[in-house]
């Protein structure tokens, strides 16, 4: 059994003499509040020698609004308990993919990761998961998406397609005129927009129309990974949500056949859809979709699955699973955040799985 070391009293100044990953450099690494710093800070505390550092992980598609099997959470100790299992798990920042649930209040809070919110789900009325998207009419969508802008911290989620059962099939969530308006208009208010896609008509068209993350993205074609790195549209492949598409298609194979058989084919040719992506100079990031019917803290998982399966090499998947994701999202260089490793994750990555020490806005939040 992992033994449970007790954290220095918080806000002490902390040293750490580890191998940071972003510069591959063996170095003293201090933090002294919310700020890292590689010069001496007086009176810092030892609290790593040895191991492989880097300023936490970021799950990029997370729902710490939903619990798992798709309901929303009733309360903000629900949202802490399932941000700090993904936290424990090395998970320093999450762009919240949606939430039924606001929670502006844990924002910033001690021992919670850094929060990106995307606002509420905007999606077509009866075509998705009772009670988790904000339902929307054709002719709402466009405005009920960027009134979302002010609501969340510089991101919106559009749902672009899902299972249409007059059709027996996926089909897009709107109109192409309509999912390109309303990507215009989030974009137009200041907000950046994700788009769940697992069809490749909606993937098509939301790619065209200019949004910034396709999330799963099952249906891209070749064709649109140039546009997509071009434009700098990222993929957030979420290949954990992706690995169920065979649970899924097994209890719709007696009502919806085609759209089985349609959900089988696209789990089949994802890895190679993610490999190509990355090969076309698209950012790739980590996404788990915790709470989208995936259990929270299993970033590593996603990190496994974008190597093993994807062949990403695994030291590009540790960079787009930290520094880069952080840069990507915005977050500041020089923040308080460390996850150290005792192995090193580029060469091994299931590494990832086991932090030895998190350190989040300063504190030390788990040592083990």
């Amino acid at each position: 059994m992992t033994e449970r070391l007790a954290p220095p009293p918080a806000r002490t100044p902390l040293h750490l003499r580890v191998v940071w990953l972003p510069d591959d450099t063996e170095r003293d690494v201090y933090l002294d509040g919310d700020r890292l710093t590689f010069e001496p800070v007086p009176g810092a505390l030892t609290v790593a020698t040895g191991g492989y550092a880097l300023p936490g992980l970021v799950d990029a598609h997370c729902h710490i609004g939903i619990r798992r099997g798709a309901s929303p959470i009733e309360s903000l100790d629900e949202a802490r308990a399932l941000a700090r299992t993904d936290r424990d798990a090395g998970v320093l920042a999450i762009r919240d993919a949606g939430s039924p649930y606001p929670y502006p209040e844990l924002v910033g809070e001690d021992g919670i990761p850094r929060l990106i919110r995307a606002g509420h789900h905007i999606a077509a009325s009866k075509r998705y998961l009772r009670g988790i998207g904000l339902e929307c009419e054709p002719h709402e969508a466009v405005a009920a998406l960027a009134r979302q802008a002010a609501l969340g911290d510089g991101w919106v989620k559009l749902v672009g397609d899902w299972i249409d059962r007059s059709k027996g099939d996926l089909a897009p969530s709107f109109e192409p005129e309509i999912l390109t308006a309303a990507i215009r208009a989030a974009q137009a208010a200041g907000a950046k927009v994700a788009v769940h896609t697992f069809s490749e008509e909606a993937v098509r068209c939301v790619v065209e129309a200019g949004a910034d993350s396709v999330e799963h993205g099952t249906g891209l074609s070749t064709d649109l990974l140039d546009l997509m790195a071009a434009g700098g549209t990222a993929l957030v492949p979420t290949m954990i949500n992706i690995e169920t598409f065979d649970d899924i298609a097994a209890e719709a194979d007696v009502k919806f056949p085609r759209y089985a058989d349609h959900m089988r084919r696209l789990k089949q040719g994802f890895p190679e859809v993610v490999r190509a992506a990355w090969e076309a100079g698209v950012r790739v990031h980590l996404g788990t979709d915790a709470g989208g019917g995936i259990n929270h803290g299993l970033a590593a998982e996603e990190m496994r699955l974008l190597h093993e399966k994807a062949g990403i090499p695994a030291a590009e998947v540790v960079a787009a699973s930290s520094w880069g994701a952080r840069e990507w999202l915005g977050i500041p260089e020089g923040l308080g955040d460390v996850v150290v490793y005792e192995r090193d994750p580029r060469t091994d990555i299931t590494a990832a799985r086991e932090p030895s020490l998190i350190v989040l806005r300063g504190s030390v939040v788990e040592r083990r």
